[in-house]
This record gives structure tokens, sequence and C-alpha cells, in this order.
């Protein structure tokens, strides 16, 4: 006589012995030893990862520029040039162009910092002569005057800065600090450009051999991808940052160099960076002439418009789409958890993650039905 057929299968599932259960609660000590190492265990990790995050970030942001300067490398590789040429040149010139905006750009912005500071008090006279101090102060009060005077007294006292950066020992232990993270980042771009390819032969080896291929064909799209991001957001922000300069220069507004400085470096954040700058840039100019404030916000905003479906499209053509929910989902995560760095890689992580959905999830669930 056949065994009568269960959910399981033609055979009833096997049932835990009652001796081994009984075995493991008569075991209270061991239990106890192993939960409690176990927590250790992830406590000691976590205090590791703590520490170690600064390096950890250093390792992130090398990789993050290695993948953008790949794009560079590969089209000198396909001209014919050898590699190891390639990675020199490429390197080569990104050095000469960060010294040559520094050497340009630094001691200008040195001078406009210092103008800035030392203009303060004359930039908030003159818009307590404007109309639109007159309008605000006639809405909101006596207050708004209190208001104006607190910020000024505290614009103008070198020691608030201080306080805020946590004295001038701390500016000092900062700078050190940005100083050799800066040198370490650039040591390991120059690493993992020059070794790239073979890293990512030694990484598909972990990887079984029948998907091997299938895994170094994404490897290579999602790379190609976040290399076409990166080098597209370099070059977004610089288009922006000489936008503003020359719109700076012909509205006459102040500071263009030092502008144009923060226009690359906020722009870089993916989505809202260039909101922000425009945002702040406008309320800068807002003391200087509401005028020209006025005339610099709404060309800027018809900027922004060209830049999201003229230049957008046409830089970013070789990434991979990725919808705007997710771009600002991503980059308030990825800004909660890494900061800086973690809004800046939200959106090719986010790129590789759609790809893989898409080449890898989506086909198995079809073939499933």
């Amino acid at each position: 006589m056949s065994p009568t057929p269960t959910a399981s299968g033609p055979f009833p599932a096997p049932k835990a012995s009652p001796v081994r259960t009984a075995a493991r609660l008569d075991r209270p000590f061991l239990i106890g030893f192993l939960l409690t190492a176990g927590g250790l265990s992830a406590l000691v990790l976590g205090i590791a990862l703590s520490n170690l995050s600064t390096v950890l970030v250093s390792i992130g942001f090398a990789v993050f520029l290695a993948l953008g300067l790949e794009p560079l490398v590969r089209a000198l590789v396909r001209r014919g040039v050898p590699r190891g040429w390639a990675v020199v040149i490429v390197f080569g010139l990104v050095i000469l162009f960060v010294a040559g905006v520094i050497a340009i750009v630094l001691p200008t912005v040195i001078g406009q910092l210092t103008d800035f500071a030392h203009s303060v008090p004359d930039l908030i006279r003159g818009f307590q002569r404007s109309e639109v101090f007159r309008f605000l102060e006639q809405n909101l009060g006596d207050g708004f005057d209190s208001v104006v005077a607190d910020v000024q007294s505290f614009l103008t006292d070198p020691g608030n800065i201080l306080a805020i950066s946590g004295g001038a020992l701390q500016v000092g232990i900062t700078i050190a600090s940005v100083v050799s993270s800066t040198i370490i980042v650039v040591v390991l771009t120059l690493y993992f450009v020059a070794t790239l390819p073979a890293i990512k032969r030694a990484a598909i080896t972990l990887i079984a051999a029948r998907r091997r291929a299938r895994v170094a064909e994404l490897a290579d799209r999602i790379a190609e991808s976040v290399g076409g991001y990166l080098s597209g957001m370099a070059l977004l922000a610089l288009c922006n940052a000489v936008f503003v300069f020359v719109l700076h220069l012909i509205l006459r507004l102040p500071f263009p160099q030092l502008m144009a400085v923060l226009a690359f470096c906020i722009t870089l954040i993916p989505l809202v960076g260039s909101v922000l700058y425009g945002v702040m840039a406008a309320v800068l100019a807002l003391f200087s002439d509401p005028t020209a404030a006025l005339i610099f916000a709404v060309v800027y905003l018809i900027y922004m418009q060209l830049e999201a479906y003229l230049l957008t499209p046409r830089v970013m053509s070789r990434t991979i789409a990725v919808p705007g929910s997710l771009v600002i989902i991503g980059a308030l995560v990825g800004g909660t958890l890494l900061g800086l760095l973690g809004a800046l890689v939200a959106i090719p992580v986010t790129a590789a993650i759609l790809l893989i959905v898409r080449e890898v999830w989506i086909p198995r669930q079809d073939a499933l039905t």
C-alpha cells in the first residue's frame, strides 16, 4: 500500500527529534554564551566601522573619481594609446587643470572672501536704504531691523566664526585632516584607475564559472554608466560655473570668481544643487543690488530649464535614466548615511540597482510564468 500524499509531498515531513530539542534546552549556558559572543562581535564590528569611517569615505571618493576618469582612459585606449600611458596622460591633465584653477582662482577667491568680510557692513547699510528693506520693515515691524543688526554684528565678529568651527586649534586640525585625506584620495584614485581592469577580473573570478560572462557584461555596463554619469555631472557643473561667472560680470555683481567656484561645487549635488545655488546667489545679490538680483534670479531660472531639458539629456545620453522620485529618495538616503559622498553616489548606485533589476530580476520573474 502506497504512503498517503501530504502537503509537503508523498511522504510526511520529518519531525524534530524530542531528544535533540531537549539537549539544546538542557544547555542554557552554551546558548547564552553563543548569543553573547554574537552580540559582542556585532558591537566590536560596529565600533571598528565607526573608527574607520574616514578611511572608508576616502576609499569611496577614490572609487568615485576613478570611475569618473575611466571613460577618458578608455577613449585614449580605443585610439591606440597603451593603457598605462593613457592613465598617465589623463591623470596628468587632471592635475594640471586643478593646479591651474587653484593658481588662477584661489588667490582671487581668497581676496574676494576678505573683501566680502570687510564689505558686510556696507552691504547691509545699502540694503537698509533699499525699497525692499522698507517694504519688509513695514510688514514685519521694528523687530526686522533688530534682526538685521544682529546679523551684521555676528558676521563682522571673527570670533563667532572660530566659535562655530571649534576654535583656532580645531580649525588647524581640520585643515591638516583635509590635506591628508586629499593626498590619500589622490593616491588611491591613481591606483584604482591604473588597476581597474585587474580589480574587475579578480572580482569576477569569485563568481561561479557559468555566470562570469553575464556578470562581466553587467559590470562593464554599470561601470560605463556610472563613469558617464560622473563625467557628465562634472561637465554640467563646469558649464554652470562659467555661466554664473559671465552673468555676474554682465550684471556687475560682486565676487564673480568666488560665486563661480561655489556654483561648480554646489551644482555637483544631484537634482537640488542648481536650486540651492540659485536661491543662495539671489539672496546674496539682493544685498548688493535688488534689481540685479531679480534679473539674476530670472536669467538663472531660464538657464536651469535649458540645462534640464537641453544640456542634461545630451550629456547624460549614455547613462541609465533614473526616475525623478528615485533620484530624490536616493539623494536623501545617501546624504543621511554618508553625507556629501552619499549624495554624490546616490544616482550611480540607484542606476546600477535599476540595471540589475531590469537585466536580472525581471527576466527571471518573466521566465517563471
